[in-house]
């Protein structure tokens, strides 16, 4: 028989082990709240590294154009305006100094006539490359085909004809890709009927959307060329406005595009390492040194724009 103090002593045990457990059951409620909270943040967060994964790998098979001159190596040469070094800017000269010189890549850039045709100037204004003074869209084609391009740049090269899309690119088909970068000023809300609409229109009638990227700083182009042909290779050039400080992968995702484009001046080891991570390709601009060119491809850049790629084909074969 137990005695009553035993009694007493378990009585108490007992009412102290109904206070002990109500009183921590809560902690232990908040506890397993909080532990399936975070298991439930992490797999949406792994979910999203998925989806973003699987949405540039499905880009993947047409990420960059064919090049009749790209020797496998997979590294791009990219003819910044043509052979703009030694030759007049964006002029039908300096694009056949590039096929001439076996770069695998030219790239130039389309305004838009006050007719509304696709020419190949960089500028706003024809003030720099011609002996007129204006916008470009203020000058119909037949004007701004009265103006010559060669003389600013050297006397060797006056007569040089202000070029068209058109022409420029019947120049190059079958010869060497194209980088078709779309001038901002030329860019309009209507995706119908608007530069992106013209360009994109050359090129089918040419028969070369598989040799030709499109690029732009104006972001309404990668929106525009997702409508109008989401299958044509699309590059954005990076522009801190419209990228809300977003990642280059997060921007390729957002956008839907297959190359990302910066400054060399702007490619961060953070910016390496995520496009790296996502296999995205990048290429970089305007490099001009052979020691910057022979850093920048030891970072691994898929691509440099310059302005003498004989150079940078002379720096690739040596490294």
């Amino acid at each position: 028989m137990k005695s009553k103090t035993n009694l007493i002593h378990q009585s108490k045990s007992s009412t102290n082990k109904k206070l002990f457990y109500p009183m921590f059951a809560p902690f232990k409620l908040l506890t397993s709240s909080l532990v399936m909270l975070f298991f439930l943040l992490q797999c949406q967060q792994e979910n999203l590294n998925v989806a973003q994964d699987q949405a540039i790998k499905k880009k993947d098979n047409a990420s960059l154009p064919q090049s009749p001159l790209n020797n496998g190596d997979e590294f791009w040469v990219i003819a910044h305006r043509g052979l703009s070094g030694s030759y007049p800017e964006n002029t039908l000269s300096a694009f056949q100094a590039a096929i001439d010189i076996q770069a695998e890549m030219v790239e130039l850039d389309v305004s838009i006539s006050k007719d509304g045709i696709p020419v190949v100037v960089h500028d706003r204004t024809v003030d720099r490359t011609t002996d007129f003074e204006g916008d470009v869209q203020s000058f119909s084609l037949e004007e701004l085909k009265r103006m010559e391009v060669g003389a600013w740049f050297s006397e060797e090269f006056r007569g040089e004809e202000f070029p068209t899309l058109r022409n420029s690119l019947e120049l190059m088909k079958d010869e060497i890709a194209v980088n078709i970068e779309i001038k901002s000023e030329a860019v309009s809300d209507e995706t119908q009927g608007g530069v992106v609409d013209k360009a994109l229109q050359i090129v089918k009638d040419l028969d070369m959307s598989s040799s030709v990227i499109f690029s732009s700083f104006d972001y309404r182009v990668m929106e525009q060329m997702n409508v109008l042909d989401p299958k044509i290779p699309k590059a954005l050039l990076y522009e801190a406005s419209q990228s809300d400080g977003l990642l280059p992968s997060e921007l390729v995702q957002k956008y839907k595009i297959d190359v990302f484009n910066c400054s060399y001046r702007q490619l961060s080891e953070e910016w390496i390492n995520d496009l790296q991570k996502h296999k995205i390709p990048y290429f970089v601009y305007t490099v001009n040194e052979p020691e910057l060119m022979k850093e920048f491809i030891e970072k691994g850049v898929s691509g440099i724009f310059t302005d003498f790629p004989q150079e940078l084909i002379k720096t690739v074969e040596n490294m």
